[in-house]
């Protein structure tokens, strides 16, 4: 890629500044050579894609209207925020990014000045936009404030009770809601941009004011005007339900008139109090692949972008969520009553096949995770069978209703948990490190670590005939390839599994890291037992190999403070006449980066080197 012949201009920007010092009939050239500089570099990195193809000239806009990094830009999720690195001095890194040492694949404030929210999870810009929105107004000096948040993030309570908020206490902000999941038509595009520039424009906007001024004292014509005012804007413009949030809305404009943009922001820069634009983008713009499967092209390998066809992903062994989406079609055959849901989170959960079997039994609440967790709860006390499909890092959203709607009343729900432990490339956000933790403190939970897709499936199974709420954790990628057995095969509560004998030293698996323990084992000729069950502890196992081992390891991929490990020490401190020496591995006390799994787990010395030095180093064997 010879940077000086495909691009002219982002070559000369380095930062907004540059960025800023081109003339507005410039910015349609740019956009096209940012999003082809992002085509290139994503396709040879990897990474997310549509996303980010898709805000390209709102990014170009808001950098060339707002004074960054003075200005504060607030990007919801993350996703789509590739643009803004390449305009914010990281173009030349972005073949890195979510490479191990690499840029992290989500703003991060350690990272840029640029970045001011360190983000990855959805439904938070908001917040914490109005947090600085606020503090700015308390300077002499006050930057300005920006949130972009898409419409699938919009559907998060957390997104309404910030929007809520704001209208009450009426900060200076701009809330950017990019919807992409709608077109609009030329001629209405044409109309709602020039009622945009109307409405945000100054004639307006004094006419606005000062007839609030002038009709204060006279309440029943305020009333009317007020009335007559939000009848002209609903002609327009959808954004009654924003207007009543104490928001002034403006929209909806083509998001990818990069001019009309940068009028509509210069204009709405100026303004006072909370204003929303509504723009609407299309994911994957510029790139017909993309363009026509938006999912497919959201997080993409490393890819040809001239085939116009993503790389076939060959595997001898179906993933952990395909595993579960099968076992849940088998489930749904035998028993009508099942009832699964999934927050936004249908193809990575493994359910797009069920979702088309059975769609009156196939709940997608959104980006929705408390509403998830209490909707389960709702189905179980009708007596249905609910099943919740969720990631670990994504179930910690809803971790007051776990305990107190589903828990504490001690509803048959199953947590189907995905990503569990160390998912790589998509960093701390995404680690599913701490559901071990937080879920085995909790009364009435069942909390069950399966070693293989097989047993992973009979443990589904056993969590589902189980009358109290049950979580099955599994990880991210590929299984071993072990036969699958009947959609009915059970495992006896609390049991744990002998795999091999050994002496003096007994190491105890917890989830999927079994292979790498054998191999530990073999080198040190040590008894190895799957566990299965973090929550109840197989005690009469325990009980039994603390008359014949004096060394025991845990090992699991969860933060060692809490998990499976401390449940192993919390036994032998209540039970054991004589304490055996225990040595807890799992994942240490910070945040994991990003980098691929066998990175992270190698350099957290999870792999079976890594458990033999931990062992040696502890034991002096």
């Amino acid at each position: 890629m010879t940077a000086e012949k495909h691009y002219p201009l982002l070559d000369t920007i380095d930062s907004p500044d540059d960025l800023r010092r081109l003339q507005p009939q410039q910015l349609p050239k740019l956009c096209d050579e940012v999003r082809e500089f992002l085509l290139q570099s994503v396709s040879q990195s990897s990474g997310h894609l549509a996303s980010g193809l898709g805000t390209v000239e709102l990014t170009v806009a808001l950098h060339y209207v707002y004074q960054t990094p003075k200005d504060q830009l607030v990007w919801d999720v993350g996703h789509q925020a590739y643009p803004h690195k390449i305009l914010t001095g990281r173009k030349h890194q972005l073949q890195s990014i979510r490479q191990k040492d690499g840029l992290h694949p989500f703003p991060w404030r350690e990272e840029s000045p640029y970045d001011t929210l360190c983000v990855g999870h959805s439904s938070t810009s908001i917040s914490a936009a109005l947090g600085m929105a606020v503090a700015a107004q308390q300077r002499p000096d006050p930057e300005k404030v920006v949130a972009v948040i898409g419409d699938g993030a919009m559907t998060a309570g957390m997104a309404f009770e910030a929007m809520n908020h704001a209208g009450d206490i009426k900060p200076n902000m701009l809330v950017i809601l990019n919807d992409n999941d709608m077109s609009i038509s030329e001629n209405v595009g044409a109309l709602n941009q020039h009622f945009a520039r109307l409405l945000s424009g100054k004639f307006y906007t004094s006419l606005r004011e000062g007839g609030k001024k002038l009709l204060s004292g006279m309440p029943h014509v305020k009333h009317l005007a007020s009335r007559a005012e939000e009848h002209m804007k609903g002609m327009v413009a959808p954004g009654t339900i924003f207007e009543e949030l104490g928001f002034n809305y403006i929209g909806p404009i083509d998001g990818h008139d990069v001019e009309s943009l940068v009028r509509t922001l210069a204009n709405m820069r100026e303004m006072n109090g909370p204003q929303l634009l509504h723009i609407v983008t299309q994911k994957g713009k510029g790139y017909t692949p993309a363009e026509n499967d938006p999912i497919g092209y959201h997080g993409v390998p490393k890819f040809n972008p001239d085939i116009h066809e993503l790389p076939s992903k060959p595997s001898a062994t179906p993933s952990y969520s395909a595993i579960f989406g099968q076992w849940l079609c088998e489930m749904a055959e035998r028993d009508s009553e099942l009832m699964a849901i999934t927050p936004a989170m249908r193809e990575g959960s493994g359910m797009v096949e069920f979702s088309k079997r059975y769609p009156a039994q196939y709940f997608d609440v959104a980006i929705a995770e408390q509403h998830a967790v209490t909707l389960a709860a709702g189905f179980a006390i009708a007596g249905k069978r609910p099943v919740v499909a969720i990631y670990s890092t994504f179930l910690q959203r809803g971790y007051d209703q776990l305990i107190h709607d589903v828990a504490l009343q001690n509803l048959p729900v199953v947590f189907a948990i995905d990503r569990a432990g160390i998912v790589g490339a998509d960093g701390p956000t995404h680690q599913g490190a701490f559901d071990l933790s937080y879920l085995r403190c909790i009364p009435n939970m069942l909390v069950m670590a399966p070693s293989d897709e097989a047993e992973c499936r009979r443990l589904l199974t056993t969590a589902y005939y189980a009358k109290q709420p049950a979580a099955v954790r599994y990880p991210r990628g590929n299984g071993t390839g072990v036969a699958l057995g009947a959609i009915t095969e059970q495992v006896e509560l609390g049991k744990a599994k002998l795999v091999r004998e050994g002496k003096t030293i007994a190491l105890l698996n917890f989830g999927t890291l079994l292979p790498e323990v054998m191999q530990a084992a073999e080198q040190l000729d040590a008894t190895v037992v799957d566990m299965r069950f973090v929550k109840p502890l197989d005690s009469e196992m325990l009980a039994r190999l603390g008359d014949s081992h004096s060394q025991f390891v845990t090992i699991e991929e969860n933060v060692i403070q809490g998990g499976a490990g401390s449940a192993v020490l919390e036994y032998f401190a209540a039970n054991a006449k004589t304490q055996p020496q225990i040595l807890t591995i799992g994942l240490p006390d910070q945040f994991i980066k990003h980098g691929s799994q066998a990175e992270v787990r190698a350099d957290l010395g999870l792999d079976s080197a890594g458990i033999l030095a931990q062992i040696q180093q502890r034991f002096g064997r």
